[in-house]
């Protein structure tokens, strides 16, 4: 009961609107008390727990119908159910980690169902296009890509210091009048505001929420004449509306022209118009259905689903090689999803495999149409990294002697001069350098050697004005941290042809210092959604080059003598990649195939008691049979040969005195597995 003061027009406006707001809530109360009353045993009831719903529903303290397969509840909010313990059950932090997983899918679900109304009937944009709102001008930023100039290292060459990001300018939110105008004399009052909320699903009344709070008047107030700050106080709490509203609406500009796809854009996008028999045109159709969504995930993103029309499908047109690598990939993929094993399936793949190395030959001993072979070669490359089983019998190329004829291809194009010309800088990025690029990086560390092109790739770290080769908006991670990786790969090449501990370890040290450069302004990762539900690509960059950089960090401690994954430096830089990896969208539909990389990295180096492995299965078991072909594939493989190794070997005495598990290099266990392929 507060204390008021002697007021008796004051006491008569409380209790008349008292009497007309609050009336009804007591009576409902009163209601609910005697309906209680009436019926202990049904009270009873509503408290009895089942011990044989699903681990879901018992974790968000639903009833569960037991529903099988799935429950009603999990169906309907697209969660996975489970019956049999998980994993997760046992440790309070995981289970806490999944309870707020949860929460976030159903926050994305209801804002995703209460916007899609608005946005059917407020956005208008081509189909295919508007995977975000629109960009408003107001909370517009260009491209993040600024860089400073560079700063002195260890080096030949120099590195760019931190970038300087160009200030939004605060938000100024204006001053509200002095409250004394309305406020003083006026006697103290209190209300009872009941409020009511339908929510309607196209036109169609679902949830209902009523709630009755109360605004009071019974505060002290300020002296007479003083001058109250601006609210919010220090703009903080607009500071951060403005920041979440602007991440949410901006979107950066779409650029589906950011390529430059050497065959040219597809006469009718969307159609192939291929005579083939009846069997090669399934194996099409096959590739053109469940192959091609696969392929350039990130991509996709970024283009907003227009690869298939720009790269893919021109270059099945009216590239011969070309096409039999597809169809021989769709073979390939056909008979890992369907697991279908025989002659018929394995002469279709070597069929179409010899017909794109006839194809290829022919062109090369005719000097023509490069273009032409170096989209077909680099598609034998990089498809049989996405859909090839590791454990495929039938003969093939190694990937490496396919990237000499990529090497020699690129440099008669003349490709690295036209990525890193200032005087001529191209409108458009040519497609098969980045794709080359990404393969160059990547593959040089499956090798342990410098990567073909690093002098390019220095350069383009060093400009100031060209520095993007568009390796972001193809794979994900900013072309600055895959040029460090680049960086890294030739430290490694150097320590294999016996660099002095000294000069190594001054290198790794000034690496590292760069690799901490890339990070400056950066805010943790976050789930790469935008409020209505919709996925954020500019997000989902920020959290796979998060993941890239740590996993660098790792590749280049390992290089350091003396290196143990149990080391404390190297156990929190595994724990600090899972939590990074718990905000990349999980699933076949996810891109956890787009990181094999880093999978293999930070994996190889996880204890035997470390996060890392059980997130790993976890993300194994919602991928399905998608986790087992591929580069994904190949690291699952991989890193359980490695862990068996490691778990199995005795720890050694280490300079202090303790104990440390011995570093089991997942190059080495390859090689002993005669396993020769590309993890990318």
């Amino acid at each position: 009961m507060s204390s008021l003061p002697p007021n008796p027009q004051g006491d008569l406006m409380r209790a008349n609107v008292n009497m007309a707001v609050a009336q009804p809530t007591k009576s409902k109360a009163a209601s609910k008390q005697a309906n209680n009353n009436a019926n202990p045993k049904a009270k009873s009831q509503m408290h009895r727990r089942s011990r044989t719903g699903c681990y879901t529903c018992r974790l968000r303290r639903k009833k569960c119908d037991e529903g099988t397969p799935m429950c009603t509840a999990c169906k309907h909010l697209g969660l996975v159910c489970e019956y049999k313990r998980p994993m997760w059950w046992s440790n309070n932090d995981a289970r806490r980690q999944h309870k707020d997983d949860i929460k976030m899918i159903i926050k994305r679900k209801k804002l995703s169902e209460k916007a899609s109304h608005t946005i059917q009937t407020s956005v208008s944009s081509p189909p295919g296009l508007s995977h975000s709102l629109p960009t408003s001008a107001t909370f517009s930023d260009p491209l993040d890509r600024t860089r400073s100039a560079s700063i002195d290292s260890q080096f030949a060459f120099n590195f760019n210091s931190p970038p300087n990001v160009a200030d939004y300018g605060s938000y100024n939110p204006h001053i509200l009048p002095s409250h004394s105008d309305f406020m003083f004399n006026m006697s103290p009052y209190e209300i009872d505001v009941k409020t009511e909320r339908q929510m309607f699903v196209d036109d169609v009344p679902t949830l209902r929420e009523s709630t009755v709070s109360t605004f009071s008047t019974y505060h002290t107030p300020p002296p007479a004449g003083t001058i109250l700050p601006s609210y919010p106080m220090g703009g903080e709490w607009a500071e951060q509306v403005f920041q979440e509203r602007r991440e949410s609406l901006t979107e950066e500009t779409l650029n589906c022209n950011f390529f430059d796809f050497s065959q040219g854009l597809a006469s009718n996008p969307g159609q192939v118009d291929i005579e083939l028999e009846e069997n090669d045109q399934q194996l099409l159709d096959h590739f053109i259905q469940f192959v091609l969504p696969t392929i350039f995930p990130i991509l996709e993103t970024n283009q907003h689903g227009s690869v298939s029309s720009d790269l893919i499908l021109p270059a099945l047109q009216n590239n011969k090689g070309y096409l039999h690598c597809c169809l021989m990939i769709a073979a390939q993929h056909f008979k890992a999803t369907m697991n279908i094993q025989g002659e018929q399936i394995d002469n279709d793949i070597m069929r179409h495999r010899q017909a794109t190395i006839l194809a290829l030959c022919e062109a090369l001993n005719k000097d023509e149409n490069h273009h032409q072979i170096l989209d077909a070669t680099l598609g034998l490359i990089f498809f049989q990294s996405c859909v090839g089983r590791f454990d495929d019998s039938l003969p093939d190329i190694p990937w490496h002697q396919h990237f000499q004829a990529v090497n020699s291809l690129v440099a008669k194009l003349d490709l690295p001069r036209i990525v890193t010309d200032a005087t001529e800088q191209p409108i458009q990025t040519p497609f098969n350098m980045t794709l080359t690029s990404w393969i160059d990086i990547l593959g040089a560390t499956m090798q342990g050697r410098a990567p073909i092109f690093a002098h390019t790739y220095r350069e383009k770290h060093l400009s100031a004005t060209n520095s993007s080769l568009g390796l972001r908006e193809l794979m994900g991670c900013d072309d600055h941290v895959m040029y460090l990786i680049s960086e890294i790969a030739c430290l490694e090449a150097l320590k294999k042809e016996g660099m002095d501990d000294i000069t190594l370890c001054q290198h790794v040290h000034a690496l590292g210092d760069q690799i901490g450069l890339t990070e400056t302004h950066e805010s943790g990762p976050k789930m790469p959604f935008n409020a209505n539900g919709t996925l954020s690509p500019k997000q989902l960059s920020k959290n796979i080059t998060s993941a890239f950089r740590l996993a660098a960090r790792i590749y280049l401690c390992s290089l350091v003598p003396g290196f143990s994954p149990s080391q404390a430096s190297c156990v929190g830089l595994v724990e600090k990649l899972t939590n990074v990896l718990h905000f990349i969208p999980s699933g076949p539909g996810g891109f956890d195939r787009s990181l094999a990389w880093v999978y293999l990295i930070g994996g190889s180096v996880s204890g035997m008691n470390s996060s890392f492995r059980q997130f790993f299965n976890d993300r194994i078991a919602q991928l399905g049979d998608a986790a087992n072909y591929g580069s994904f594939g190949g690291v699952v493989s991989l890193l359980h040969e490695v862990w068996q190794q490691a778990d199995n070997s005795q720890p050694s005495p280490s300079a202090n005195g303790s104990t440390e598990a011995p570093y089991i290099s997942w190059r080495d266990s390859m090689q002993m597995r005669g396993w020769d392929y590309l993890l990318i």
